[in-house]
């Protein structure tokens, strides 16, 4: 089946139902299961970019879960503390993965959960602003600048392909694309977000743990934790499932085996673990917050496997990377900056670094928008 098939009438009429379903559900209620609200942190929308703000800590110990609603929404994505430390990154039994490497990083917190439809789409289709125009509400001191980053075209299809979008992680945006919705939400919520490191991911997802997954070193138990190609099911054109449905890894992290790939910061570079190797021998043996930003469109890295995957695919260490055919049904030329037409298997996981970037180091990480594609709301 083609998955351009669907009207652009389609595509307006599924954007007015997810601006009703945005903000009549609690993205993160639809998710879990497991709350344990006694021990979350629900972060109150007036303090942000305050001095109040209860998360602006100055250690890990001061770290704590939170939950939090993204203003102007009812919409909510909770954080994931995550303690700093040192592991061996890599696996040698993972193609790419190889010769492990031990890697230090800082404390962070990382979302609970993939980012789903209900919060991508406030970005990705100004449900935010409409919103607001529709309520005669007051915008936030964060909203001006929330509002000046740039929005996507709007896309030329359903991008959930008629497969699911309640409750769903959102699918098919390019690295770019989830770069600059972490810069937006980083204006919107006075709070710096961004896509995690290769090396802070496979921390996060091995959870202090060393073996094949998160659970252990038995693939059979892979159905447990994770959708994949074995569990996935084959009625729908995306055979993704709902967030928060499968058990979480040690540290509380839904969905890090299998689901959606997550989009990481770096570019793919297959020789990478042997340069790691040597700033290691240079540095007492272990690197301190690696990173490898992209110098090129292709290859950039994602983790975690997917639906798509098999159960080698979705081990804590595997690697996969992205490849110019992901856009190669985007009927558009050039080709859209923000779509990966064809990576339906494809998301994305936020992280907040404990220390917070000053305007050099953001720098570093900040997304280079192509300047045809930095008008704001282009084309609408």
């Amino acid at each position: 089946m083609c998955r351009l098939s669907s009207s652009r009438n389609r595509v307006q009429a599924v954007g007015v139902a997810m601006l009703v379903a945005a903000f009549a559900l609690d993205a993160a209620s639809v998710a879990s299961a497991e709350e344990t609200e006694s021990e979350l942190l629900v972060v109150p929308i007036d303090v942000l970019g305050t001095r109040d703000d209860p998360t602006l800590v100055d250690s890990f110990e001061e770290m704590k879960p939170y939950k939090v609603t993204i203003p102007g929404t009812e919409v909510t994505f909770e954080m994931v503390p995550v303690p700093g430390g040192t592991f061996l990154m890599g696996d040698p039994d993972v193609d790419g993965a190889g010769p492990p490497v031990k890697v230090k990083v800082d404390p962070f917190w990382v979302g609970k959960y993939e980012v789903s439809w209900f919060e991508y789409d406030i970005w990705n289709f100004d449900l935010d602003i409409t919103r607001r125009k529709a309520l005669d509400l007051e915008p936030t001191k964060l909203d001006p600048r929330a509002d000046a980053v740039t929005r996507p075209t709007p896309p030329y299809t359903d991008m959930t392909f008629d497969s699911g979008h309640d409750g769903y992680p959102a699918i098919s945006m390019t690295q770019l694309a989830a770069r600059v919705y972490c810069q937006w939400l980083t204006e919107k919520m006075g709070h710096y977000y961004r896509l995690p490191t290769e090396a802070e991911w496979e921390y996060a997802a091995r959870a202090g743990t060393q073996t094949a997954y998160s659970f252990g070193d038995d693939a059979e138990k892979l159905g447990d934790f994770g959708w994949f190609e074995d569990n996935c099911g084959e009625d729908r054109e995306v055979n993704y499932h709902l967030t928060g449905k499968k058990k979480p890894n040690p540290w509380g992290l839904h969905d890090v085996h299998g689901n959606v790939a997550e989009w990481c910061l770096d570019g793919y570079d297959e020789g990478w673990y042997a340069k790691l190797a040597e700033m290691a021998e240079k540095n007492g043996g272990v690197v301190e917050n690696p990173v490898n930003m992209p110098t090129k469109e292709y290859p950039r890295v994602v983790r975690g496997g997917s639906w798509y995957d098999d159960a080698d695919a979705c081990r804590s260490a595997a690697r996969g990377y992205s490849e110019d055919w992901w856009k190669i049904q985007d009927p558009q030329l050039p080709k859209s900056v923000w779509y990966h037409t064809d990576a339906t298997f494809v998301g994305f996981r936020l992280v907040r670094p404990l220390k917070v970037p000053n305007k050099q180091e953001r720098a570093k990480f900040d997304p280079v928008i192509p300047k045809e594609a930095r008008t704001k709301n282009a084309g609408r």
